[in-house]
C-alpha cells in the first residue's frame, strides 16, 4: 500500500493515571479533563486525515475502546502498542504496520493540539523525498515522526527527556537516513505548556481546540483568581 497512513498512539484517559507533573499542578480531576480534550484534538486530525488511520492503544485491553473513536465511515485499522518503552513499542509497531503491506507512515501522539493542518501537508510532501520527517517539540520531545523506511532500533533512545529529539535525528542520520526537520511545534506535559495555549490556539477555529482552550481558560481563572483572555 502506498497511500500515507496516520497513526495515532494514544493512552484511555482514566482518571488519576494521566500526566502526573500536570496533576501535581492542577488536580486530578482537571488534569483528566484536560487528558480528554488533548485526545479529542488528535482524533480531531485523525477524522480529517484522508487516508487510512491507525489507532494504536496503548494496551491491547483498550482495543475495544479504541474501536469507538471513530466514525464507522472512516477507514480505520486497530493496532494495540506492545509492552516495553516507547522505543520498543514503535519499533515493533512499525513493523506489524509494514508487515501488513504499509509504507508511509505518519506517527502523532496526542499531547500536541498546536500541530496545523499545514504541518500535515507539509509532512506529506516531505516524506515523498526523505526517509524521515521530524516535528519537534518546545521540551524537547516529538510532536511528530513520520518515516517510508523502517525506524532504526529505537529502544535505547532517552524516552521522555529534553534530549529526545536531538538524539533520535542523530541516531537517524548515523543509521543513513535523510531527515526533514520541521519546525518545532509545543507538547503538553506541565501547567506551563498548558497556559501557553491561551496564546498558541486563540485563532485557531478547530472545535476541539476551541475546547481545549476554553477549558484552559477556566483552569487558568481558577488557578489565577482572575479573568483569563478570551
Amino acid at each position: 500500500m502506498d497511500e500515507i497512513a496516520l497513526v495515532l498512539l494514544c493512552k484511555r484517559p482514566v482518571l488519576g493515571f494521566s500526566k502526573q507533573r500536570l496533576a501535581a499542578s492542577i488536580g486530578i480531576e482537571r488534569t483528566h479533563q484536560i487528558a480528554q480534550a488533548l485526545l479529542a484534538c488528535a482524533l480531531e486530525d485523525a477524522k480529517n486525515w484522508n487516508n487510512l488511520v491507525v489507532i494504536a492503544p496503548a494496551s491491547e485491553e483498550d482495543h475495544d475502546w479504541a474501536t469507538t473513536l471513530l466514525p464507522s465511515s472512516k477507514a480505520v485499522w486497530i493496532q494495540p502498542q506492545a509492552i516495553g518503552n516507547l522505543g520498543k513499542r514503535l519499533s515493533e509497531l512499525d513493523c506489524k504496520l509494514r508487515n501488513k503491506g504499509l509504507k508511509q507512515l505518519v506517527y502523532i501522539g496526542s499531547d500536541a493540539p498546536s500541530l496545523t493542518k499545514n504541518d500535515y501537508t507539509d509532512c506529506r510532501i516531505a516524506l515523498q523525498h526523505h526517509d524521515a520527517v521530524l516535528v519537534p517539540a518546545t521540551n524537547g520531545g516529538i510532536a511528530l515522526m513520520a518515516n517510508c523506511t523502517p525506524w532504526p532500533v529505537l529502544t535505547d533512545l532517552p524516552w521522555s527527556t529534553d534530549q529526545l529529539s536531538t538524539a533520535l535525528i542523530d541516531y537517524c542520520r548515523r543509521a543513513g537516513q535523510s531527515i526533514a526537520i520541521m519546525e518545532q511545534r509545543s507538547a503538553i506535559d506541565k501547567l506551563e505548556d498548558c497556559l501557553k495555549l491561551i496564546t498558541l490556539l486563540q485563532h485557531d477555529l478547530r472545535s476541539a481546540r476551541r475546547q481545549l482552550r476554553a477549558l484552559v481558560c477556566a483552569i487558568a481563572y481558577t488557578l489565577q483568581n482572575r479573568p483569563a483572555r478570551f
